[in-house]
């Protein structure tokens, strides 16, 4: 409802705005900012605006808002890049270390190693760790020897008090 109070640019008195009223643009009201508003009465006789718009911001608002917009697509879709381009480069890191360490010996180099091992050590009755002189020893002992009593815990390390503590 208006009540044809002209504003105290052309002449009128003043009126008092709450903050509440204004858009709700992220701005603050701003010293000398032309508005447009209508005035009502509320329950209680007091005058109070509605319908507050900011004639300045419209104009600066529409000519602002596309430009930046683009510039943020444009950043996001950049920045998206460069973040699936850095989780294609760490799996393919990640891949690439896990099958170096996990890539288990040829049959050729464990068959090689056992037969040096096996030409080093024979079995010859010994039973137990005090009779090794070493874990090499030992581990030969428990995985290819009978009746050895080299392994406690049963976890297939022999003699860990002794000659295999890592």
């Amino acid at each position: 409802m208006d009540l044809g109070l002209s504003p105290p640019a052309q002449g009128g008195s003043e009126i008092f705005v709450h903050v509440s009223t204004f858009p709700r643009d992220g701005q603050r009201p701003r010293v000398g900012e032309r508005l447009s508003f209508e005035i009502e009465t509320d329950k209680n006789g007091k005058k109070r605006t509605t319908n507050l718009v900011c004639l300045d911001r419209q104009v600066q608002h529409a000519t602002r808002q596309h430009t930046p917009t683009r510039r943020r697509e444009n950043r996001s879709v950049f920045g998206r890049f460069v973040q699936l381009a850095v989780v294609v480069a760490l799996i393919a890191y990640g891949y690439v270390e896990y099958s170096r360490r996990a890539a288990p010996k040829s049959a050729v180099d464990a068959q090689t190693s056992e037969q040096t091992t096996s030409a080093v050590f024979q079995c010859d009755g010994r039973t137990l760790c005090s009779q090794m002189t070493s874990c090499a020893e030992a581990t030969f002992f428990l995985k290819n020897c009978p009746n050895v009593k080299m392994d406690g815990n049963y976890d297939g390390v022999p003699c860990e008090q002794q000659w295999c503590n890592k």
